[in-house]
């Protein structure tokens, strides 16, 4: 039986020297690691107490929507600078190169639920922190952030003391 570390591939040096880029494609490419990947993640979360889950762009949203509809979940998107076509509230954060914004519409989360975040990784905790105080400026609580990889390395937990933070598989190094 495969791991679902088996369903990653790995490409040393991408894109640039010293990275090791785990694609996630090809989790999706195939539909028993597809399944592995959304069994996983749901496992890890069993036992929370959450309203909605919160999915960031835009590989979050095929894990969000995947679980989303097995556990019979709404699922609220975040999306980059100008994606969302009604009235949003934004959050700017740094990237590794520059800076970027996250979006939300201002009636996605209601004021007192509790959100699951979900994205695809958890490199330096830029884009979930973001995405959590999203959440908390609609009046949401962060009930946990989940990821299916982690990169152990570049130290994203840090960033999200203070949340319950899951990951799927976790990877040392960068």
């Amino acid at each position: 039986m495969k791991k679902l570390e088996d369903y990653i591939c790995t490409i040393p040096d991408f894109p640039e020297p010293g990275i090791m880029f785990r694609d996630i494609t090809t989790v999706f490419q195939d539909a028993d690691g597809l399944k592995l990947a959304i069994d996983t993640m749901q496992d890890l979360v069993k036992d929370l107490d959450f309203d909605v889950i919160v999915a960031t762009e835009s590989r979050g949203f095929i894990y969000g929507a995947a679980m989303a509809y097995n556990m019979g979940k709404p699922l609220v998107l975040v999306r980059k600078k100008g994606k969302l076509p009604r009235e949003t509230v934004s959050v700017d954060y740094d990237l590794e190169y520059g800076k970027s914004t996250l979006e939300i519409h201002t009636d996605a989360v209601r004021p007192g639920q509790k959100c699951l975040l979900v994205d695809d990784l958890l490199a330096t905790g830029g884009t979930l922190k973001a995405a959590a105080e999203l959440v908390e400026k609609l009046g949401g609580e962060v009930a946990a952030i989940e990821c299916m990889i982690e990169l152990g390395g570049l130290n994203g937990r840090a960033k999200l003391a203070g949340y319950r933070v899951e990951s799927a598989i976790c990877f040392d190094g960068k």
